[in-house]
């Protein structure tokens, strides 16, 4: 109970410290904004309000069913984010979390506790699997409130063609969360990873968005389609399995199995070199 007392203590101490960064603050803000700047433009340009989200434009089915109901503003402000902003933000943090602490010459002083690296290795990892929940937290219940102020909010209608109620649609959202929470946690692994490689953490900030902008370039590559499933970026808009009837549970768990795998071999790598690493600064 002492040992789980002291590594909760280390751990709030590491939450406390990712949310107080100006930084951090202000990528939540701008996260928050966006699905407000969503909604807006589609409330000012949509050709028509309350028509059933049927919609005469050509936009993803996502975007067209917003007008007719604000609740699939959280999802079409996820699937736009999900993409490179949400990302961005979870190697900022993520890449920082090792490479941040060893450049200023701090992580010494964080070894020379009696925590040990792996256990420091993974309230690092920790933290930032909280920010992710609350990065992607923040996008949803700013779209979510923008949604339900300028559109109509009522029972939805789904991709599939089916209806359900409007609690039943917020339930799915919180599914959501969770599904990209999860998909932005795999890719904290693959920062953190790199974090551990380096002393100098935009290294490892850059590389983690460049490896992310190569896999999606790789990804709408026809010729390159037997690579797709084991892309990372692949699965993180799987979410939209629960706007259909049945939720496609299958879809959404290859996804979850992906990220898993991404956590598991990337997260093995940073402590493989984390524990064994030459703490020079």
């Amino acid at each position: 109970m002492g040992a789980t007392r002291a590594w909760l203590r280390l751990l709030g101490s590491e939450i406390g410290l990712t949310f107080r960064r100006p930084r951090n603050i202000a990528m939540l803000a701008v996260l928050a904004v966006i699905p407000a700047l969503i909604g807006i433009a589609l409330r000012m340009f949509s050709g028509s309000m309350g028509d059933g989200g049927g919609g005469g434009g050509g936009g993803p089915a996502i975007f067209e069913q917003v007008t007719g109901n604000g609740l699939f503003l959280t999802f079409a402000a996820l699937s736009v984010l999900v993409q490179l902003l949400l990302p961005v933000a979870v190697a900022v943090v993520a890449g920082d979390s090792i490479a941040g602490e060893a450049g200023i010459g701090t992580l010494r002083y964080l070894l020379a506790a009696p925590a040990g690296r792996g256990r420091l290795l993974a309230v690092k990892y920790a933290g930032v699997v909280v920010f992710c929940l609350a990065a992607v937290a923040v996008v949803a219940l700013s779209a979510l409130l923008v949604g339900l102020l300028l559109f109509p909010a009522g029972p939805i209608t789904l991709l599939s063609g089916g209806t359900i109620p409007f609690l039943d649609g917020v339930l799915r959202i919180g599914v959501v969360v969770l599904y990209v929470t999860a998909g932005m946690a795999a890719l904290g692994a693959v920062a953190l990873a790199l974090s551990t490689l380096t002393e100098v953490s935009i290294g490892a900030i850059a590389s983690t968005v460049v490896l992310v902008i190569v896999a999606q370039v790789l990804g709408v590559i026809p010729q390159l389609s037997v690579i797709r499933p084991y892309l990372l970026t692949d699965w993180w808009s799987g979410f939209d399995g629960v706007l259909r009837d049945p939720v496609a549970t299958g879809e959404m768990g290859q996804g979850l199995l992906v990220f898993a795998a991404y956590i598991v071999v990337f997260g093995s790598i940073a402590w493989a070199r984390f524990t064994g690493k030459d703490i020079t600064a």
